[in-house]
């Protein structure tokens, strides 16, 4: 985890950090880290890690262990194919309503939020995609105006292991997956219901059969 922590608040820098490290396996299920140590690697005061750390249990993503630090609550296949189903179940028809209403407003900012996903591809830098990635998918939800929405997939999506992200960078073979956020987009600028529903289907159908690999 040798991410800057450059915003205001840095228990919300902690935190960011520390969802994506989750996400990608950079954290293991079944190790236990401590506050102190993951402070001292990132650079920062323990408080706000240690704020961070309570946040993920609070979700459910942690648990605390008493006297020894915090470990990953682990996640069988069972668990992540329910969590697949449940975004195909908010997300595609979600995509579809995007294509139906238009995103002419904003299609500027979220070309340049789609480049950033590029640009972390070509650089193998996993944790810098994953960043990309969910700022890309969270604005795109964000324009049907429903916060519950929002919250709901971004936890869903903190819920997700993409350990086989590592494999696919090593073998530089993110920019695949990149490039799919490029076509989802523009199906959805041209208002191609029918293309956005089968690209946003292939683009979680990756998800959870390609990337969730094993540590």
């Amino acid at each position: 985890m040798s991410t800057a922590l450059r915003r205001v608040s840095l228990r919300e820098q902690a935190l960011d950090v520390l969802r994506q490290a989750l996400v990608s396996g950079e954290i293991k299920p079944g190790d236990i880290y401590s506050a102190a140590a993951l402070a001292e690697r990132l650079g920062v005061s323990n408080s706000p890690v240690r704020e961070a750390m309570l946040t993920l249990v609070h979700e459910g993503l942690m648990e605390a262990v008493p006297n020894r630090g915090f470990r990953v609550v682990p996640l069988s296949d069972a668990d992540l194919d329910e969590i697949y189903r449940l975004r195909l179940m908010l997300e595609v028809p979600a995509m579809v309503q995007l294509a139906e209403r238009g995103i002419a407003d904003d299609r500027e900012r979220l070309t340049a939020l789609a480049e950033d996903i590029e640009k972390a591809a070509a650089d193998r830098d996993v944790i810098r995609f994953l960043e990309a990635d969910r700022a890309f998918h969270l604005e795109l939800l964000g324009l049907l105006g429903n916060g519950r929405l929002v919250s709901i997939v971004a936890n869903l999506r903190d819920q997700t292991r993409l350990y086989g992200l590592k494999a696919l960078a090593a073998q530089n073979m993110l920019g695949s997956s990149a490039a799919e956020h490029r076509r989802l987009l523009a199906a959805i600028d041209a208002g191609d219901a029918q293309e956005v529903d089968r690209l946003a289907r292939a683009h979680l159908e990756h998800t959870r059969r390609e990337w969730a690999g094993t540590l």
